[in-house]
């Protein structure tokens, strides 16, 4: 059996979406800037997508720009923020996504502004008070960046919390909502986050499209030189099937969005209630809880073993596919900054599984019985 558990890293295309992006790429080629009949169908179904990703977040077309990706988005939303407002000081987490953390440590090391960090406790929640305290403490604005929910562990964060502290302090608000989108509603007009960002591949659509959602409230500047697209924001010709299916995508998972969480959940609960049953000592990283973590994921600490480094591998000639911690990461020798910043054991070995509507239950208990094969050794 071939099993697909990095549902977190990217998901498998809906075949309903490449349905709805398969004439466009055959048929709607012309150019969205162009104004003769062929570019201003191009140019209808770009507006169309916009307005049906706007309509699912209840806010208007005018803030949805399209960009390449989640990372861009990022990068955007803290790079434009900076500069638009002349911002000198930005407060996140040592957890944040690397579009977030390396994006503000090269603006510190610019001499442009200081970055501080929120306290964490063990399961990655941050500590509120200190977040009102880096606030009040700092004479001028601040940007704060603080994600949904962590990538690695998913935990979640309490957003609108944290939309109300910024809002005392008139900081401007960005938060990295990757992992979340179309896992959970964002509704825009009663939250109040200047800055969402999306990536289509993490719900079902297509690789290499994502958007920045800014409230009108804001400006951000010119992010892509060289053409006057996403209204003289960012240069380029639009990826127009792709902007297609990632729309397509949002909208079956709103559609869709109360049975799959009730169905994944049920999968992440077979997978903990399994590894609780099966393999003593094991743990995990983050906070589980229903209503406190992101129910596509599951970050499993296993009991310390020489073998631990071996454990991926293991796996994945067993033909199941799971991740050390974020995609990003894949290479890195350092291991995960995520774990690290919440004081992980180092000598246990942390797997992140993560599931999506196609998971199956037969699957679930197929890595369960793998993992047992695997981890005897150590356990007997």
């Amino acid at each position: 059996m071939k099993v697909y558990f990095d549902n977190a890293a990217t998901t498998p295309l809906d075949e309903e979406v490449f349905e709805t992006m398969k004439p466009i790429m055959l048929q709607t080629f012309g150019n969205p800037s162009s104004t003769h009949a062929h570019g201003r169908e191009a140019r209808a179904k770009v507006e169309y997508a916009r307005r049906t990703v706007a309509e699912l977040l209840n806010t208007t077309p005018s803030e949805i720009f399209f960009t390449s990706g989640g990372t861009e988005a990022d990068n955007t939303a803290i790079n434009c923020s900076v500069e638009s407002y002349d911002l000198k000081h930005i407060i996140t987490t040592e957890i944040e996504h690397k579009a977030v953390l390396e994006t503000s440590r090269r603006l510190e090391a610019m001499g442009k502004v200081k970055v501080s960090y929120v306290e964490l406790d063990h399961e990655g929640h941050m500590n509120m008070d200190h977040l009102n305290q880096l606030l009040h403490g700092h004479n001028g604005r601040s940007l704060v960046s603080i994600m949904h929910a962590n990538n690695e562990i998913g935990t979640l964060n309490d957003i609108g919390a944290v939309a109300g502290l910024c809002e005392n302090y008139d900081a401007i608000f960005h938060s990295d909502t990757v992992q979340t989108m179309g896992h959970f509603a964002h509704d825009t007009k009663n939250l109040n986050c200047h800055f969402l960002v999306g990536a289509a591949h993490k719900f079902h659509g297509p690789k290499g499209v994502g958007f920045l959602r800014v409230c009108k409230t804001k400006k951000i500047g010119r992010f892509v030189l060289g053409g006057g697209q996403e209204r003289n924001h960012r240069g380029g010709t639009e990826y127009v099937y792709g902007i297609v299916g990632l729309a397509k995508a949002l909208e079956i998972a709103y559609r869709d969005m109360h049975d799959h969480e009730r169905y994944i959940r049920s999968l992440k609960d077979r997978m903990i209630d399994g590894l609780k049953d099966r393999i003593p000592g094991v743990a995990f990283n983050g906070d589980i809880r229903d209503g406190h973590s992101l129910y596509t994921v599951l970050n499993v600490s296993f009991p310390p073993s020489e073998d631990n480094d071996m454990l991926l591998f293991n796996l994945d000639i067993n033909g199941i596919s799971a991740s050390g911690g974020s995609a990003c990461n894949s290479g890195a020798v350092a291991g995960s900054h995520v774990l690290n910043g919440i004081k992980a054991d180092i000598n246990r070995q942390g797997i992140r599984f993560s599931f999506c509507k196609y998971s199956k239950p037969e699957e679930v208990d197929y890595v369960l019985e793998k993992l047992v094969e695997i981890m005897q050794p150590v356990t007997v």
